[in-house]
């Protein structure tokens, strides 16, 4: 296994099996396809350990992301695979797909977790199911639900998040919108501009809230920085009106629509919904929606750097093993990142060192002269 990671993390053109085992030093990929396909771990146990990891190297108050990615793949006999959307490009391929959370902090972005999404031409298929390892108690379960399993097993576990944040096909999910309520989550999540908005006066089109919303309502702002620097977009927030018959205690949290427009076509809009803690504003609200792309920017440096799309197994189990083990490869980057970047700030707020022969011991001022060197010829009193 270490040998594994140590070849997902080298600069080996690709991470496939031969390359990997010709990293590590092996005479053949075949110890290294007997520790996906054969020998005895619990890749969720070693899932568990990254995800505690990534939280103790990137600290509290972070994001919970959810996102789905897939895996272009020829044939038919890896678990899962079929034609399918393979991502925000709509495009639709033969793949398998994946659903995912990443924790961000101020510190970095991590992938902390994994789920592998079989549709039901599989999961009714015995002799597919067979041929694929795919265990009897394995059953069909949609994106959302392989979701909200992904999320309750996060909070479960103790991750220090304090929001979490989806893009609008989880965000349309009423379920998963209220999942992050119970423990007390902020939540912010993108739902399409038909999404429909219940009031005491009937229903309401997201897209016709926004219309209506006054010049001054909107501000500009940055959600963060991108690869060209800070991501600048027009915001707009409201919040709902707090249901006073049926939620009569001072509430916590407050529900609020949220909506982005360009600068470069003010036509494009994009909405959000929102749960979050009293006292929060539209400047927070932004941050936490343009956080959403920290996982784009984990699926791009996994895939890149730590072979997260290059396996070659077709099995139920080896497709969770290789995955597990590209996470903690994908974590361990990220934590070296993080500590370089902690030292960087440390040194550049590092004091410079006086010159000055007077210090402050106490509530008095004292002498500290420097020693001359040893062939200085200064004489006198020191």
């Amino acid at each position: 296994m270490r040998d594994y990671v140590r070849g997902l993390l080298a600069p080996a053109g690709r991470k496939n099996g031969w390359q990997l085992a010709e990293w590590a030093g092996h005479r053949d990929p075949a110890g290294l396809q007997h520790l996906l396909n054969g020998a005895r771990w619990d890749a969720d146990a070693v899932r568990d350990h990254v995800r505690a990891y990534v939280a103790e190297r990137l600290g509290p108050g972070g994001v919970l992301i959810i996102d789905d990615t897939g895996f272009v793949k020829k044939g038919t006999a890896s678990a899962g695979v079929g034609r399918q959307c393979t991502g925000p490009s709509g495009k639709i391929d033969n793949c398998q797909i994946g659903v995912f959370a990443a924790y961000a902090t101020g510190r970095g972005r991590a992938l902390v977790d994994r789920e592998l999404y079989l549709p039901k031409a599989w999961t009714s298929d015995r002799d597919r199911r067979r041929a694929a390892k795919i265990p009897d108690e394995r059953l069909f379960a949609t994106k959302g639900e392989l979701a909200r399993d992904i999320v309750c097993r996060c909070v479960a576990a103790g991750l220090p998040a304090a929001w979490v944040t989806a893009d609008e096909a989880h965000g349309q999910d009423w379920n998963f919108r209220r999942l992050p309520e119970q423990p007390g989550l902020g939540c912010v999540v993108a739902v399409p501009k038909s999404q429909q908005i219940k009031s005491l006066a009937g229903f309401w089109r997201i897209d016709q809230l926004v219309d209506e919303a006054p010049a001054d309502a909107w501000q500009r702002l940055s959600c963060g920085d991108g690869a060209k620097g800070p991501r600048v977009h027009d915001w707009a927030a409201a919040r709902l009106p707090t249901n006073i018959v049926f939620d009569p205690d001072p509430p916590t949290h407050h529900r609020w629509v949220l909506a982005r427009r360009s600068l470069s076509d003010p036509s494009e809009v994009a909405y959000c919904l929102a749960h979050a803690p009293v006292g929060v504003g539209l400047p927070e609200l932004a941050r936490i929606a343009g956080s959403r792309w920290a996982i784009e920017e984990c699926f791009q440096a996994a895939k890149n750097e730590c072979g997260l799309d290059e396996y070659e197994v077709r099995r139920y189990v080896g497709w969770y093993r290789h995955i597990t083990l590209a996470l903690l490869a994908h974590a361990f980057l990220t934590a070296l990142a993080a500590q370089a970047s902690h030292r960087e700030t440390a040194e550049t707020n590092r004091p410079a060192p006086s010159l000055s022969p007077w210090r402050r011991s106490g509530g008095s001022w004292t002498l500290s002269c420097p020693t001359p060197a040893p062939n200085s010829t200064a004489t006198g009193m020191h």
